[in-house]
């Protein structure tokens, strides 16, 4: 099962790094309205560093905890910015949570997505409101963990964790930057979608087309 679970997260981190590299002058011109028009280059860096460190490793030896390990080393040497350890904390907490289940069951998944949460949280200390990733990552694990309260199947579970993320990605249009380099601009970075909650979208919606698709974990 290990061997299975790691090749689906190592096509997992693939399909994030197609898809933001798909979108990331999208994500840099949403960032040229409010910070400094360079998200989307770091974040496509970032993930490119993550698999360029994963295809180093044998897959049919590694845990998923030690994916996600890689993962959040390769993300932190490759991108200096905020959005750096932000995501290498959320990769690590991820790591950590997996070491006590290997299985990347739906229950599975729903945590990493709440760990990942967690770790976004835990390092930036902000909240939902902020103008901020969170504004996706913390509706989209609320949903996570809402379906795993409820058993709820594994299409159904990320389905909802997409919707959610997309709505508080969306809500951040009308929002005041409280945190980051957009809390400078104050009233001027309303309506403008943030950023890093655009691209906690991709990073999500990815997740899902791996999940589901790959029926990880049964």
């Amino acid at each position: 099962m290990s061997e299975k679970a790691a090749r689906c997260l190592g096509s997992m981190f693939q399909r994030i790094s197609i898809a933001i590299n798909a979108e990331k002058d999208r994500l840099s011109e949403l960032d040229g309205a409010i910070g400094d028009a360079d998200h989307g280059i770091t974040m496509a860096l970032g993930f490119m560093a993550v698999n360029a460190e994963l295809a180093k490793l044998d897959l049919a030896q590694a845990l998923p905890s030690e994916i996600f390990s890689v993962a959040a080393s390769a993300f932190l040497d490759a991108v200096g910015a905020s959005t750096g350890p932000l995501y290498a904390t959320a990769l690590r907490r991820a790591s950590q949570a997996l070491k006590t289940d290997e299985s990347l069951s739906p229950a599975c998944q729903a945590m990493i997505v709440d760990e990942m949460r967690a770790g976004i949280q835990q390092r930036g200390k902000g909240q939902r409101g902020d103008k901020t990733m969170l504004d996706a990552w913390i509706p989209a694990a609320e949903a996570a963990m809402a379906a795993k309260s409820h058993s709820r199947d594994v299409a159904a579970m990320w389905n909802a964790i997409v919707e959610a993320a997309e709505a508080g990605a969306g809500s951040t249009s009308s929002m005041v930057a409280a945190r980051g380099r957009a809390a400078r601009l104050g009233e001027r970075s309303l309506g403008h979608v943030d950023p890093g909650a655009a691209s906690a979208v991709i990073i999500l919606r990815a997740m899902r087309d791996t999940f589901v698709g790959g029926k990880a974990g049964g």
